[in-house]
């Protein structure tokens, strides 16, 4: 199964299924198993990238809508 990434309305970043996750060096975080995980969005958490639930304090609001991007322009 491909991953499935949800993003939550005043919250974090679901990310459920077959995935890895590496930092910017391209080493990968050690999961210990998960099948899914969080990711924060707010900012805040103690734990980055993974949410820790500081979202709930600090009131962080987002909510967002799924839409269509634009088409991407042709490579010149």
């Amino acid at each position: 199964m491909a991953a499935k990434v949800t993003i939550t309305n005043n919250g974090p970043i679901l990310v459920a299924g077959e995935f890895e996750l590496v930092d910017a060096e391209g080493k990968p975080y050690g999961l210990a198993g998960r099948a899914s995980i969080a990711l924060c969005r707010c900012g805040h958490s103690q734990n980055k990238p993974f949410c820790d639930g500081s979202h709930k304090s600090c009131n962080f609001q987002s909510v967002v809508q799924a839409h269509e991007l634009p088409p991407l322009r042709p490579k010149v």
